[in-house]
C-alpha cells in the first residue's frame, strides 16, 4: 500500500523576532521533514540550525509522555507514572482547598517557551483567572525595554525590519541578529551589499560585531550615556531637522537642556569608550540619511535598562530618521498587531474582587517570591511554557524556593527540566507539531498561523485541553473556559481593527497574513505618534505622574566599578551571560545534538584579565560573587574588553557539570523601569578552580 504524504503549515514557537512559517511533510502519520516556507517573505525558505532540526525535539527518546508524581525529594527528579486522572484530580484537589482560603496563593508560572496566543496567553489566563489565582507579571526579558520605548514612542512599533534592506547607516544597538535574528541579519546585510554602513554597539564582540563595519564595545550598562552624549553632539553641532521636531515632538527644549553637559567627554569614562569615537558615531548618525537603530533586550538587563531604551528611542526624531521607511529605529514590531487581550485572557471572570483583591506578583525575583511571607504566602505554583530553576536570576534562591516541602508544585512540560524536578506533579506537553496556534511577532510585519501535523506523542495534552480539564473538575461552567483552541485562535486579532482586515481569510488559505499596513510602511513620516500627546515624547508626563524622571537621562549600573568601587574591589569584573549560539533560553539545551556543538559551560575572558590570575586556555574556572558560584572552561579572546567576562548561557544545571548554571551569579535586583531583571549587571571574580 503506498504511503501518504501531505504538507501541513506550521509556525516556529520559539522566542525570536522571526516567528518562521514552517512547511511539514508528514508520511503515514509522522513528521518527517521541518522546512522554512518559501512563499513567506520574511522566513524565505530558511529555518535556524535548532529549528531546522525539530523533529530531534518532537522525537527524543527524552520526551515526557505521560502523567507522573514525585516519590524522592524535591529536585532528585524521581517520579513513578499515573494516570492522567489521578494527576488532575490531585491538583484540583489542592487548588480546591488553597483556594478555598485564599486562591491568590496559588501562582501560574509561564513565560515564552510558545509564543502562540493558544497556548500561552488563552485558556491558561482565562482559567487562572476565574480560580483568583495571583496575577503574574511577565517580567523576565523585555519589560523595561518595552517600558522605555513605549515612554517615548507609546508602543512598541517602529520601523518594518523589511525596509531596513534601502538604509544607509545601520546602528545594530544590543543586538546580535546573525544569532538571534537571522532573518532579520539578511535585509541588513542586503543594505551593505547596497552601500550602507553597519556599526554594532556591544560589551561583546559577537558574530555579528565581527561582520560590521564598525564595533564599539562599552562598558556593560552604559549604552544610556552614549546615547545621551549622541544627543548633546546632534544639537550642540545642528544636526538635527528642526522642521520635524517642531511639528512632532514634545519637551525638546527641556531635552536640549538635560543634555548640554552630557558632552562625549563626561561620557567616555563611564562608557569605557573614547569620547572621539561617540562623537564621531553621533556625526555619522546626524549626517546620513536614511539611518536606523535596530535595537534588541540585552542592552536592557542592567539596572538602567529602561531609560537607556528610553535614551535611544529619542534619536530619529532628533535628526527625522522617521521621515523615510528604512530610517528610524525598532526594537519590537508586536505592537502593530491588534491583539484582542480581553477576549482571549477574560480578566472579567476574576471572583470576588472585593474579598480577595487581584495580587500581582513579578516573575523575575521568584525566588524571593516562594521564600518571603506574603500576605497570603505562594502555597502552590504551576508552571508551564517555562524553567524558572534554570532561568530566573539568583538561582540559589530560587531553588531553595521551589524545594519548599510546603509547596505544591505541578510542572507541564515536554521535558524534565531543572524545574520539573522540583515537581509534586509533572504533565506531558505537546510540541508545537501536536496542536493548533495561532502567533504574532516582534521581528516583522506577518501573523502566522499553527496547524497541528501529528498527533500527539504519548499521551501529551496542550496546555489548553489540560486547562480545560481542571476547569471542570473545579466546577466551573463559564463557557469561555470549555471554547476549542480554533475558537480561541479566531479571538487572537480584533477584526474591527483594520489592521486585521483580510487576516482571517490569508491564514486559512497560506497560513500566514501580513498586517493591512501601507507599503512602504513609516510609521511616524508625518508624527502621529501613539503616546497621549501623539508627539514623540522627549518630555513624558505619564513618567512625571508616576513620580519618575520624565526625560533622558542616566542610571549608573547598580554593580561596576565606577558606580560601586567597593564592591568592585573584591569582584572585578562585569559578568555578561548572553545566549549561547546553539541554545535559545533554555529551549534545546537539553537535546544532544546542540549540547555537544556548544561542547561545555565557557567564560570568554580578555588575554590580560586571564594573565593577571593565571588562567590558561581551557583552564576549568570558578566564577563567584557573594550570591553564589558556577564553574566554566577559560576561552581566552580579546572578544570581550578588559574588566568584562563573558558565559554564554543558558545551561540546564543538571547539563552544566557542577549542577550551577551562569544564573548562581546573578542579581533578582529589579531594572528602573518596567521591574526586568538585570542579568548582564553583575561583578564577579575568577579563579582557578
Amino acid at each position: 500500500m503506498a504511503s501518504e504524504t501531505r504538507i501541513v503549515r506550521a509556525a516556529c514557537p520559539h522566542d525570536c523576532p522571526d516567528t518562521c512559517a514552517m512547511h511539514i511533510t508528514v508520511e503515514d502519520g509522522r513528521a518527517v521533514k521541518v522546512r522554512g516556507a518559501e512563499d513567506h517573505p520574511f522566513t524565505h525558505g530558511a529555518l535556524c540550525t535548532k529549528v531546522a532540526h525539530y523533529l530531534d525535539r518532537v522525537y527524543s527518546p527524552e520526551r515526557l509522555t505521560h502523567p507522573m508524581r514525585r516519590v524522592g525529594k524535591k529536585g532528585e527528579g524521581r517520579f513513578e507514572r499515573i494516570s492522567w486522572d489521578e494527576a488532575l484530580d490531585t491538583i484540583a484537589k489542592r487548588f480546591g482547598e488553597i483556594a478555598a482560603d485564599d486562591p491568590r496563593a496559588i501562582l501560574p508560572y509561564s513565560y515564552a517557551g510558545t509564543m502562540g496566543f493558544v497556548q500561552s496567553s488563552g485558556m491558561d489566563r482565562r482559567f487562572f483567572h476565574r480560580l483568583g489565582a495571583s496575577l503574574l507579571d511577565r517580567t523576565i526579558c523585555a519589560s523595561a525595554g518595552s517600558a522605555g520605548w513605549k515612554s517615548v514612542i507609546g508602543a512598541s512599533v517602529g520601523t518594518d525590519p523589511e525596509a531596513i534592506a534601502d538604509a544607509k547607516l545601520i546602528l545594530i544597538w544590543g543586538a546580535n541578529p546573525v544569532v538571534s535574528n537571522l532573518h532579520g541579519w539578511r535585509f541588513m546585510q542586503q543594505a551593505k551589499r547596497q552601500g550602507a554602513r553597519l556599526v554594532c554597539i556591544d560589551p561583546w564582540r559577537t558574530q555579528t560585531a565581527e561582520k560590521c563595519d564598525l564595533h564599539l564595545a562599552p562598558l556593560p550598562g552604559t549604552d544610556g550615556a552614549i546615547a545621551l552624549a549622541m544627543m548633546q553632539v546632534l544639537i550642540a553641532e545642528d544636526l538635527i531637522d528642526h522642521n520635524y521636531i517642531a511639528r512632532h515632538t514634545l519637551g525638546f527644549d527641556a531635552l536640549a537642556e538635560r543634555v548640554r553637559s552630557c558632552t562625549p567627554e563626561w561620557a567616555a569614562p563611564l562608557t569605557g569608550l573614547p569620547a572621539e569615537a561617540i562623537r564621531a558615531l553621533a556625526r555619522d548618525y546626524g549626517n546620513t540619511r536614511p539611518s536606523v537603530i535596530r535595537l534588541n533586550y540585552g542592552l536592557n538587563r542592567c539596572a538602567g535598562g529602561g531609560t537607556a531604551v528610553r535614551n535611544i528611542a529619542c534619536l530619529p526624531a532628533l535628526v527625522g530618521a522617521w521621515r523615510e521607511a528604512a530610517g528610524g529605529a525598532v526594537l519590537s514590531t508586536s505592537g502593530n498587531f491588534p491583539v484582542d487581550t480581553a477576549a482571549l485572557e477574560r480578566p472579567d471572570l476574576y471572583p470576588n474582587a472585593d474579598r480577595f483583591p487581584p495580587r500581582t506578583l513579578n516573575m523575575s525575583p521568584i525566588g524571593e517570591a516562594l521564600l518571603t511571607a506574603n500576605d497570603p504566602p505562594v502555597r502552590a505554583i504551576y508552571v508551564y511554557n517555562s524553567n524558572p530553576v534554570a532561568v530566573a536570576p539568583d538561582s540559589n534562591r530560587v531553588r531553595a524556593g521551589f524545594a519548599r516541602e510546603d509547596l505544591f508544585c505541578v510542572v507541564h512540560e515536554q521535558f524534565q527540566t531543572d524545574t520539573a524536578d522540583y515537581a509534586d506533579i509533572l504533565l506531558p506537553a505537546t510540541t508545537q507539531l501536536e496542536h493548533v496556534d495561532v502567533h504574532k511577532a516582534y521581528g516583522h510585519l506577518y501573523a502566522v498561523a499553527n496547524t497541528p501535523a501529528i498527533d500527539p506523542v504519548g499521551e501529551s495534552l496542550p496546555n489548553s485541553e489540560v486547562f480545560r480539564r481542571l476547569a471542570a473538575r473545579l466546577g466551573f461552567d463559564d463557557p469561555a473556559l470549555f471554547e476549542d483552541d480554533a475558537t480561541i485562535a479566531a479571538a487572537a486579532f480584533n477584526r474591527r481593527d483594520a489592521r486585521s482586515l483580510g487576516l482571517a481569510d490569508d491564514l486559512a488559505r497560506q497560513g500566514w497574513a501580513r498586517l493591512n499596513l501601507p507599503r512602504p510602511f513609516a510609521p511616524f513620516a508625518r508624527g502621529g505618534f501613539p503616546t497621549p500627546s501623539g508627539r514623540c515624547e522627549f518630555f513624558s508626563q505619564t513618567l512625571a505622574d508616576q513620580g519618575r524622571d520624565p526625560l533622558p537621562g542616566w542610571v549608573p549600573p547598580r554593580e561596576s566599578p565606577v558606580s560601586n568601587p567597593t564592591l568592585a574591589a573584591r569582584y572585578p569584573l562585569a559578568m555578561i551571560s548572553p545566549p549561547a549560539r546553539n541554545f535559545l533560553n533554555s529551549s534545546f539545551a537539553n537535546l544532544p545534538r546542540w549540547r555537544d556543538k556548544e561542547g561545555a559551560p565557557t567564560l570568554e575572558i580578555h588575554p590580560d584579565d586571564a594573565a593577571a590570575r593565571g588562567i590558561a586556555e581551557g583552564t576549568r574556572l570558578r566564577i563567584f560573587n557573594d550570591r553564589g558560584a558556577f564553574h566554566a572552561l577559560a576561552v581566552i579572546t580579546d572578544r570581550v574588553r578588559v574588566g568584562v567576562v563573558a558565559a554564554p548561557s543558558i545551561w540546564w544545571q543538571k547539563f552544566s557539570g557542577d549542577g550551577e548554571n551562569a544564573n548562581a551569579v546573578t542579581s533578582s535586583a529589579l531594572t528602573d523601569l518596567g521591574g526586568g531583571p538585570v542579568f548582564y549587571d553583575c561583578l564577579v571574580e575568577v579563579a582557578l578552580a
